[in-house]
């Protein structure tokens, strides 16, 4: 997560969106393209589904593809459940199995997104092929001088007014969500890429140096991973979607390698 996040928008639209009734509740996605892995695309915080309209059309090109908005999101229905990272794994897990769709899958998760895909990783790692995390929130994002106590009133002021409840909802569980990935053991056999900013901007200056060292610190969480620094802002997936497209190429290609190899095993 960044604040950032709060001044960019999506310029196109994913096309084909539909919805589903899942466990009682209507959620509104995208499915399209041929073969495994499956990619799943998860948004940011307060993002729809268009931020991934520059990268969606070469993944679908690669592979079977899925992007959805998670719950009070687009036209899919609010949930009356916390906003926490194992409640928003558990809606997305049901998706999927409601689409048979099946794993592993290849996890590509921006900002909040992508802390939400960290948790998934480590909930169910034989569900997991590989893991892309797009300039994602850390763990610890909300701790220290990130905690948005310490946030000018400013800066509050606008969150407030510019962010619906259910990002607000899932803001203040953004602690608790860190607590659930940071209790879990990183499955080394999952390979992770983990592409990084290098122009993240929009935050106070004590705020955006803390911002900095936890995004430096991402890869770190990820022994063996891949990092790449990005000449972008936090809007990756807009402003430089080919690194995105890169990046989940190179999954999808390590997945079914290692396919492959269990196929001759």
């Amino acid at each position: 997560m960044c604040v950032s996040l709060l001044w960019l928008s999506g310029c196109a639209a994913v096309p084909g969106t539909t919805t589903a009734v899942v466990a009682g509740r209507t959620v509104e996605y995208v499915q399209a393209g041929q073969g495994a892995p499956v990619v799943v695309f998860e948004n940011g915080l307060g993002a729809t589904l268009d931020w991934w309209a520059k990268v969606w059309p070469e993944a679908v090109a690669e592979t079977r593809a899925l992007v959805y908005h998670r719950a009070g999101y687009g036209r899919s229905d609010a949930s009356p459940q916390p906003r926490e990272g194992a409640q928003v794994v558990h809606e997305l897990r049901s998706l999927l199995r409601a689409r048979q769709l099946p794993p592993p899958y290849v996890l590509v998760g921006h900002s909040l997104g992508g802390l939400y895909m960290q948790l998934y990783a480590r909930q169910y790692p034989a569900e997991v092929a590989a893991l892309v995390l797009v300039d994602s929130t850390h763990p610890d994002q909300v701790k220290g001088a990130g905690n948005p106590d310490h946030w000018p009133a400013w800066l509050k002021a606008v969150f407030k007014a510019t962010t619906s409840d259910t990002a607000q909802q899932e803001l203040a569980a953004l602690d608790a969500t860190g607590e659930q990935v940071s209790q879990l053991p990183v499955d080394p056999s999952i390979p992770v890429w983990v592409l990084s900013a290098l122009r993240a901007t929009g935050a106070p200056s004590a705020l955006a140096e803390d911002a900095e060292r936890k995004r430096a610190a991402i890869a770190q969480l990820y022994p063996g991973s891949t990092q790449v620094w990005v000449d972008s802002g936090h809007g990756i997936p807009l402003e430089k979607p080919e690194a995105v497209v890169s990046a989940v190429r190179e999954a999808v290609r390590a997945a079914r390698d290692a396919r492959d190899v269990q196929k001759v095993q």
